[in-house]
């Protein structure tokens, strides 16, 4: 951590008019139960007044905060046979990533202890969690107001507000950032003031101040427009999208192409749709009159796929990102975290993505369809172009598209044969339609003289339990999904 910013920091609290619920001013003070306690107290109060972090501070004086020094070393403080900070760590729950920080001030020596604010539940000390009250620290039982708006406060933790990089001056943000994609992408121009574009980026959560005339890039910021996502560290490096294209159809077959993506997912996306679709096999079409050549699969789908998985994927899982894998026949997209809809119900239920703030931003800058209306259009488009359903597949760990090259009817296992009537019918449910064995022949291209083949579809899709009839006193009326 830099010392010019913790140099800051001391000064900006020692500007403050006195003490409050998260900042507490200490000379040579040292008890290591006290101190637990206080950081139970600071921590809670910050959240309770909407602070993301706390701060005790030893060397300066409580009254006049001016920097008198300090002889407190807590390197050098022993409780039992234990270090103090991991003495502390060990009573302290859910432990807040504290760290005690010297800071070598121009008017004297501090250590400065800056202590994260609660996200899943109060801090507690030996089991007890404390409160700021005036200058005393109760136990927070005993305060139950207090006590039942700290709970409101605390929510799940939002990847997106987490800080991918602290105390970045202007121009470093500018030069981190892609802002002309963000002005690009929204149909704006860009202000000529970078004062106005920091303050723009600030109300989209994008960056937010730090102290002096510094600022935190976000990680919404980050995964959105880096330049460079190793620029701010390993861990976000990997997630930027991997492609990988094979010879074959699997991957024991050479790999032709490979491209760890570099830039934030809304800065390089173009062209990783280019670069993607470029590599695309070509697919012969033939018309009334013309055989036209058109990509094995469609490009608006293969679009909407990828923003999918980039919007739906569980950022908080470490070294994993999206990936893009191209064979012969398929093309599989797949994202980390298991998704929160199951997937018999992705068309037609609302999606719910982890990432609120992210999926709203990508869809203003017009990178995918409105909420709701993306995986039905992928799914109507499939059935325009005569492909094999696209197959959904979910792990506890991740979730799987495979979007399927052109296949007769013969073609396709029985399988796919199934989950493409089941994904037919769900289409004409929520156009208010039902599935019938006219529809069916037209979804597959099977002639009409061979209907039978759609209604042994039909028969095991009713076997597996897929679909229902519409009407039970008269079967030959149509079929509904099987949760209609």
């Amino acid at each position: 951590m830099s010392q010019n910013r913790d140099i800051e920091i001391v000064d900006d609290l020692r500007a403050r008019s006195s003490e409050n619920g998260w900042l507490e001013f200490k000379k040579n003070w040292k008890d290591p139960f006290k101190i637990g306690i206080y950081i139970s107290a600071l921590s809670n109060s910050a959240r309770l007044e909407g602070k993301d972090s706390a701060y005790l501070v030893w060397g300066v004086e409580n009254d006049t905060h001016e920097i008198v020094g300090t002889s407190f070393d807590p390197g050098l403080e022993i409780v039992g046979n234990q270090p103090l900070e991991m003495w502390l760590r060990q009573r302290l729950s859910p432990a807040p990533a504290f760290h005690f920080r010297e800071v070598l001030h121009p008017s004297g020596r501090v250590v400065l202890l800056e202590i994260p604010a609660p996200i899943l539940a109060p801090t507690a000390f030996d089991s007890i969690a404390y409160i700021r009250s005036g200058s005393a620290t109760p136990k927070l039982s005993e305060d139950q107001l207090r006590y039942q708006a700290l709970i409101e406060k605390l929510r799940p933790y939002t990847w997106e507000n987490g800080v991918a990089l602290s105390y970045v001056s202007t121009s470093d943000v500018l030069r981190l950032l892609d802002v002309d994609v963000y002005y690009r992408l929204l149909g704006e121009s860009r202000p000529d003031s970078d004062d106005r574009v920091l303050e723009r980026l600030e109300v989209e959560r994008l960056v937010r101040n730090d102290f002096g005339a510094r600022w935190d890039v976000l990680n919404l910021g980050a995964i959105l427009f880096a330049s460079n996502l190793s620029d701010f560290g390993p861990s976000m490096a990997r997630k930027g999208v991997r492609f990988v294209r094979y010879s074959g159809a699997d991957r024991t077959t050479t790999v032709t192409h490979r491209q760890d993506g570099k830039k934030g997912y809304a800065a390089g996306f173009e062209n990783l749709l280019e670069y993607v679709n470029g590599l695309l096999p070509q697919n012969e079409h033939i018309g009334q009159a013309l055989r036209e050549s058109h990509p094995l699969f469609p490009r608006l789908s293969l679009r909407e796929l990828i923003a999918n998985a980039l919007i739906h994927q569980d950022l908080t899982i470490t070294g994993a990102g999206p990936q893009i894998e191209l064979f012969a026949d398929r093309i599989e997209i797949t994202n980390p975290g298991c998704p929160l809809v199951d997937t018999d119900r992705m068309i037609d239920q609302p999606p719910r993505s982890r990432n609120e703030t992210l999926a709203a931003l990508m869809r203003r800058m017009g990178m995918c369809e409105e909420q709701g209306s993306g995986l039905d259009k992928v799914f109507r488009e499939v059935e325009v172009f005569q492909l094999p359903a696209p197959l959904l597949r979910s792990t506890e760990a991740a979730m799987q598209v495979v979007l399927y090259g052109p296949r007769t009817f013969a073609e396709m296992t029985p399988e796919e044969r199934v989950r493409a009537c089941y994904f037919h019918t769900v289409l004409r449910f929520m156009a208010g339609e039902r599935m019938k064995n006219t529809s069916l022949c037209e979804r597959f291209g099977i002639d009409k003289k061979n209907a039978a083949q759609a209604s042994a579809v039909i028969g095991k899709a009713l076997d597996a339990g897929l679909i229902k009839y519409a009407d039970e006193d008269h079967p030959r009326a149509g079929y509904h999904p099987w949760w209609s």
